[in-house]
């Protein structure tokens, strides 16, 4: 089958989530025409570089500013704007080239991203959606982990919701499994890069840092007050790494804390080694640490209602700590809980990508065979359905 796959490029996450589905669909023998914006364009044209199924466009996609683990509004739309006319040019240039070189995509996939939404809409091809964000709007959630009268969460589930309407069908990746609330919705565990299946749990001393964002600058001299060993990754652990010595070593900072280098290689190494990880609340890391049961402290980015959703799952299920603002005092308790986290999280069963790539191959053969949309999947899934489903939307 020939299947246009958007990919979009604001968090790493989608990419790496994107790339295990990518390479299973060409294991299958289908061709694949990849379009992705950011950061992911260029990851994914180092993974997949040498297939020889596949095809890769990059388009413009929309991009966020952060300052002090906020989202700047003012500084995000300003740069968009500006952003704007040029890639609006670009991705009509991609549009023009997928419709007119004799692809013909029989599917659309589409990981929280647009561009192929839209194709697939424009040219009454299913689109099949393949996300964690989905569960904003297509899921209950009970007033423990959300206020549901709250400004915030209601804005970010309708931002949720007009992104991919109407879509094949949508599946949804969680750690976690609120009643599903929609129809065409399945959930099923997080799917995880091969090098963390591949990890095994061997609990250290040291904890993890990982910032996501830059500016968070405050971070960096509360974590040197710790008494235990810290690594560091991230934008701003990159800028402030030291040269690394002629013998290779890496240098320390502030007695235990030592700022790496990105490497994945490394990164998974230290993950599966740790005795807790500090970082925000983005679904992807987060997925890895509950997977390789790593307690997690979570502190949301400002403005990302997903993240904090994330987070207070994570601390209802046991799993970590949510907080909305980091200070000694609660990194502190953080890791004076954190065998009780590890408790908790012996009771969490770690799963392969198996069973979500048998609902991505049940999906390729519904629209294959021409079959109307499937209100459940018969492969095995996880989270269930509700027959009283308000909408089939």
């Amino acid at each position: 089958m020939r299947i246009l796959y958007g990919v979009v490029g604001e968090g790493m996450g989608h990419a790496t989530r994107s790339r295990v589905v990518i390479e299973h669909l060409l294991g299958r023998g289908h061709e694949l025409r990849i379009v992705v914006s950011g950061h992911a364009h260029r990851f994914l044209v180092d993974r997949l570089r040498g297939e020889p199924r596949v095809a890769i466009e990059e388009i413009h996609g929309l991009t966020l500013s952060y300052e002090d683990n906020e989202v700047d509004l003012g500084e995000s739309l300003l740069h968009n704007l500006e952003e704007a006319p040029r890639g609006l040019l670009r991705n009509i240039q991609v549009y023009r080239k997928v419709a007119e070189d004799g692809f013909a995509p029989e599917l659309v996939v589409s990981d929280f991203e647009s561009w192929a939404y839209f194709y697939g809409v424009n040219h009454r091809i299913p689109v099949v959606s393949i996300d964690n964000m989905q569960i904003l709007d297509r899921c209950q959630h009970g007033l423990e982990v959300t206020d549901w009268k709250s400004f915030d969460f209601r804005l970010a589930k309708l931002a949720v919701k007009v992104k991919l309407p109407g879509a094949y069908h949508y599946l949804v990746t969680s750690f976690f499994f609120p009643p599903v609330r929609k129809r065409r919705t399945t959930l099923v565990p997080p799917i995880l890069r091969p090098e963390i299946l591949a990890a095994r749990r061997e609990p250290g001393e040291h904890v993890v840092v990982y910032q996501s964002v830059k500016s968070n600058q405050a971070l960096l001299p509360m974590i040197a007050e710790l008494e235990v060993p810290v690594r560091v990754y991230g934008r701003g652990a990159a800028d402030a790494t030291p040269r690394r010595p002629p013998d290779g070593r890496e240098r320390a900072r502030g007695g235990g804390v030592t700022f790496r280098p990105f490497s994945e290689t490394g990164f998974v190494e230290d993950l599966r080694t740790a005795r807790a990880v500090i970082a925000g609340g983005g679904f992807s890391l987060m997925s890895e640490a509950v997977h390789l049961r790593v307690p997690m402290l979570s502190v949301p980015i400002e403005g990302q209602y997903e993240q904090e959703l994330n987070a207070r799952y994570l601390e209802k299920l046991g799993y970590g700590r949510f907080a909305t603002a980091l200070d000694p005092a609660t990194i502190r308790r953080f890791l004076a809980d954190t065998a009780a986290c590890t408790g908790a999280l012996e009771a969490y069963e770690p799963a392969d990508n198996s069973m979500a790539l048998d609902c991505v191959d049940e999906l390729v053969a519904r629209v294959a065979r021409g079959e109307p949309p499937p209100v459940r999947l018969q492969s095995a899934s996880m989270g269930g359905y509700q027959d009283d489903a308000t909408t089939d939307s």
